[in-house]
């Protein structure tokens, strides 16, 4: 009976954390329009470049293969970045605020992360979306898998930039620790081209980059190869990279505001 009570009260207080965020970026939307705008200008203007090239990139459709790499890409720059505006909360005393709530510490973090999930899931859809006029051909059941895929990158990215926005305190820190991680990320987990097209020796590299793999599943779910190993495997990874982010943004939030 208590551990339901427990649960009741973990689900109430993230909805409320939820609705108050959600309230703050409905008033002021720019960030939502700004984090869509990059991927979208790739798909627009990148992905043209790649149709010439689409035999020697082993696929008949570039799109297929360049829009679900920009969906992960949506999904690192829409959620790393949300810690400065945790920082900004901070520096205004809200933290300080909430431990003097009865709230789980649990939830301070999930009603952020759910806000931040629910808007990269609308702005994945919006991209898609804008995928397919250009001659973007998937299959829905393989776009509804990618979208989850995307949705539990941004429930990582994003506990992991509050973890380390409460951990930092600092703009300053905040951002050149972010652009170490990012840079390399990127280029080596094949968003934008596969790492098949590399050198031996940097597809060894990229191989230690979990992202490498992510990127190579949700290709596959594009391309409809729901059984194959690197599906799952990429599955397997952004499951425990997102439990591992979770763990480690709650214990930041207990903590800071314990």
């Amino acid at each position: 009976m208590e551990h339901i009570q427990t649960t009741n009260t973990l689900v109430r207080d993230t909805l409320t954390v939820f609705r108050r965020s959600m309230r703050l970026s409905v008033r002021n939307p720019a960030w939502v329009v700004i984090g869509l705008s990059q991927p979208v200008l790739y798909v627009l203007l990148f992905g043209p470049l790649l149709k010439p090239l689409a035999s020697q990139l082993g696929t008949g459709n570039a799109y297929q293969l360049f829009v679900p790499g920009i969906l992960v890409q949506l999904a690192m720059f829409g959620a790393l970045f949300v810690g400065f505006g945790l920082i900004a909360e901070y520096r205004a005393g809200v933290i300080e605020s909430q431990r003097v709530t009865p709230a789980p510490r649990l939830a301070l973090l999930l009603g952020r992360v759910l806000r931040d999930v629910v808007v990269l899931v609308v702005q994945a859809i919006v991209l898609t979306l804008v995928a397919i006029p250009l001659g973007l051909r998937a299959p829905v059941l393989g776009v509804i898998l990618t979208i989850i895929i995307v949705a539990l990158l941004g429930f990582t990215f994003a506990a992991i930039s509050y973890g380390l926005a409460l951990t930092l305190k600092s703009e300053d820190a905040f951002a050149p620790l972010l652009n170490a991680f990012v840079i390399p990320a990127l280029l080596l987990s094949g968003i934008l081209l596969p790492m098949t097209l590399a050198p031996r020796w940097l597809q060894w590299v990229s191989d230690i980059n979990p992202l490498k793999h992510v990127v190579d599943g949700v290709r596959a779910f594009f391309n409809g190869e729901y059984t194959s190993a690197a599906a799952w495997w990429g599955v397997g990874l952004t499951i425990a990279m997102a439990v591992l982010a979770a763990w480690f943004g709650a214990r930041r939030f207990k903590k800071e505001a314990g």
